[in-house]
């Protein structure tokens, strides 16, 4: 279970604080994470020559709590010689900490400008869906990109959990706040664990307490009746509310800072109050005030729609689902309810708008779900690197430019300097009760870890788990700069070659996936089932929805209000119009809200048609000086790393062909253009 290669905390990025006097003032008994802050310092220092200070030693660098009331906040300064870091607290304490290593020796520069940090988001949560037992579809972990979990093994929690204590302390590092043990998928042995698996839940929290991350555990709606025994498990029931009520007093018992429960309900067959004639808000209350005695909070995943319907009919609308279900409900939820609403209406596609659920529950708590594992990006076999859209997306002004985006919804931020308030129902007049109050909530992500030797088992989607704790905490950083940190630390002995060659196969990765993938918007051109590879009609025609209607006349869906689903009117002004309109909807979302022919004019002046041509042809060769530039670099970086590297390079470059063959041909033969610039079509 050891891991081959430590992501970005090897033991080199200590090394310029590790050669000082460092002075830790804060008593570490009966506190684990000032334990842990402490124990860190003592190893760096004992590890590369420093010495760690006493109470009246000169130091080179000095760490201390000053206890206050609100967020974790440190504020690193550099005064006489010596750089003193102060803390609001334990887990501020921590985090400064990590700043310093992150700052390498300009943390002990005389020139260094006082900084002021705390964390954007009050909550920065990952999801596992990692299953007790291999399920016969699933495996173990739902997906299973990086190999099995590390937390269960052979239909239980691991007897050797060395690996999660690393995987904690990565996580802690970048400010990670909260992880949710199992799947949302929830079958009957992850059911358990809210019972007679409660010893092993508290084994696991155990391992992330000293890093300042508290647990959460999935939980089935049916679990009265699956583990419980009783009839039924109606939220309104008065012996099913004394049920849950029983478990969260078991399950903080023995684990005492447990964070709540993660649910997803009456969505792709699991169960939920739908059963019962009640809704969302019902059920998720009803988990709430179990709760609410020990500050947990229930996360419901606004994930919902009904598998068994026929979605293939262009008078229904897959995207509409989360929206007609919840928007109706904004008010209704508890205050320790968070809604968990993915990003886009669909399902975590390499391009799909902003999901108008976020802009559409004032009154509700908000967190935005991203998708570290690459589902629908490559699995993990492809290098993307999902940074830049992840700050598209946050940085996205739901009411239009300069009003409030996407990160301050999720960070219960009001309104911005300058904003009409009038569009914005952050504080808009007459928008109900509450709706000017922040709700503060955060983002969270599926994490992409699992037992392979190199935690992702693509060494370098490392990075995506990095930047998506750090956009966690800041979502206003430039996400190039956090790849470059990632770098810096994953590679302390990187030479200018080695660091050239990683950006230049991540930077702009996630265009180069899009341009050999699923155009313009359209999604779900996969594989069914698996999801890997090109399977152009491979959903087309299944109840799961229909992508892209494509026939000889053209392609894309009509979501308009005026002709199609209507699904444009769930947004504000001014994108109801925008998407609307096919001379403002933007050319990268074109094929999601609107049905053009082959040979329709997009805003860069090429077809539809030749876009697929072009965009498939190059993003296929960037895959192939992808590669080439990686080659370069043997010998520059441990040989199983170059190696795994390079086997899963020359898998994309395989698949992007694949990829550009299958789409160009597609289009060639339904629309009868030919490639203007004259490449081959198969």
């Amino acid at each position: 279970m050891s891991a081959v290669h430590p992501m970005w905390l090897p033991d080199d990025v200590f090394r310029p604080l590790g050669r000082r006097a460092v002075r830790v003032d804060a008593d570490a008994s009966g506190d684990p994470v000032l334990a842990t802050v402490r124990d860190e310092v003592a190893a760096a220092v004992t590890r590369f020559g420093g010495t760690l200070a006493g109470p009246d030693d000169r130091a080179d660098l000095v760490l201390t709590v000053e206890p206050a009331d609100g967020p974790d906040t440190h504020t690193v300064a550099r005064s006489a010689g010596t750089t003193t870091v102060r803390a609001t607290g334990a887990r501020a304490l921590l985090h400064g900490l990590h700043d310093v290593v992150r700052l390498g020796e300009r943390a002990f520069a005389d020139d260094l400008a006082e900084r002021h940090v705390a964390p954007v988001n009050e909550l920065r949560m990952l999801d596992h869906w990692d299953n007790v037992d291999v399920h016969p579809v699933m495996g173990q972990v739902e997906r299973g990109y990086a190999g099995g979990s590390i937390f269960y093994a052979d239909g239980r929690v691991r007897d050797d959990l060395s690996r999660v204590a690393q995987y904690a302390r990565l996580l802690g590092s970048v400010g990670i706040n909260a992880v949710g043990l199992n799947n949302v998928n929830v079958h009957r042995t992850e059911a358990r664990l809210l019972t007679d698996g409660l010893p092993d839940v508290a084994r696991l929290a155990a391992l992330f307490r000293p890093h300042g991350i508290r647990v959460f555990l999935s939980v089935s709606f049916a679990a009265p009746i699956t583990v419980g025994g009783l009839p039924t498990s109606d939220p309104l029931d008065p012996d099913v509310q004394a049920w849950w009520a029983q478990r969260a007093a078991d399950v903080y018992a023995v684990v005492p800072d447990f964070g709540g429960f993660v649910v997803k309900a009456d969505s792709e067959g699991q169960p939920g109050p739908f059963a019962y004639g009640r809704d969302h808000a019902d059920g998720a209350n009803l988990l709430a005030r179990a709760l609410r005695p020990f500050g947990g909070t229930v996360f419901w995943r606004a994930f919902v729609y009904d598998h068994r319907q026929d979605w293939r009919d262009r008078s229904t609308d897959r995207a509409r689902a989360a929206f007609d279900h919840f928007s109706p409900l904004d008010g209704r939820f508890d205050d320790n309810v968070v809604l968990q609403v993915k990003y886009g209406p669909m399902d975590f596609q390499a391009r799909e708008p902003v999901s108008p659920v976020i802009a559409a529950m004032p009154r509700t708590r908000l967190a935005v779900e991203l998708q570290v594992t690459q589902e629908y990006t490559g699995q993990q076999r492809h290098a993307v690197w999902l940074g830049p859209q992840w700050s598209q997306i946050l940085r996205f002004p739901l009411w239009g430019e300069g009003g409030r985006t996407v990160a301050d919804v999720a960070a219960g931020l009001g309104d911005r300097p300058g904003a009409d308030p009038g569009t914005d129902p952050g504080t808009a007049p007459g928008a109900g009760p509450g709706a000017g109050a922040p709700r503060r909530a955060g983002l969270v992500a599926v994490s992409n870890v699992g037992d392979d030797a190199f935690w992702t088992g693509h060494p370098l989607a490392q990075a995506n788990l990095y930047t998506f704790a750090r956009l966690a905490w800041d979502p206003e950083a430039d996400p190039l700069a956090l790849l470059d940190e990632w770098v810096t630390l994953t590679f302390p002995s990187a030479d200018d070659e080695v660091r050239a060659a990683l950006h230049a196969i991540l930077d702009d990765s996630w265009r180069t996936y899009e341009d050999y993938t699923a155009p313009l918007g359209v999604g779900f051109m996969v594989r069914p089932g698996h999801h890997y590879g090109p399977d152009v009609d491979g959903y087309e025609y299944t109840p799961w929805g229909t992508y892209h209607f494509a026939d000889r006349d053209g392609i894309g869906v009509d979501r308009t209000r005026a002709t199609g689903t209507g699904f444009t009117g769930q947004y504000p002004a001014p994108w109801r119009d925008v998407y609307e309109d096919l001379a403002t909807c933007p050319d990268d979302l074109l094929l999601f809200f609107h049905h053009v022919p082959w040979s329709h004019v997009l805003h860069s002046g090429v077809s539809v048609a030749q876009h697929v041509y072009d965009t498939h042809a190059d993003g296929a060769a960037r895959t192939e000086a992808n590669a080439a530039r990686w080659a370069r670099v043997a010998g520059r970086v441990p040989d199983d790393l170059h190696g795994r590297v390079t086997e899963r390079l020359a898998e994309q470059v395989r698949s992007a062909h694949e990829w550009s063959d299958q789409l160009r041909s597609y289009v060639h033969r339904h629309s009868g253009i030919p490639d203007a610039r004259g490449r081959t079509i198969h």
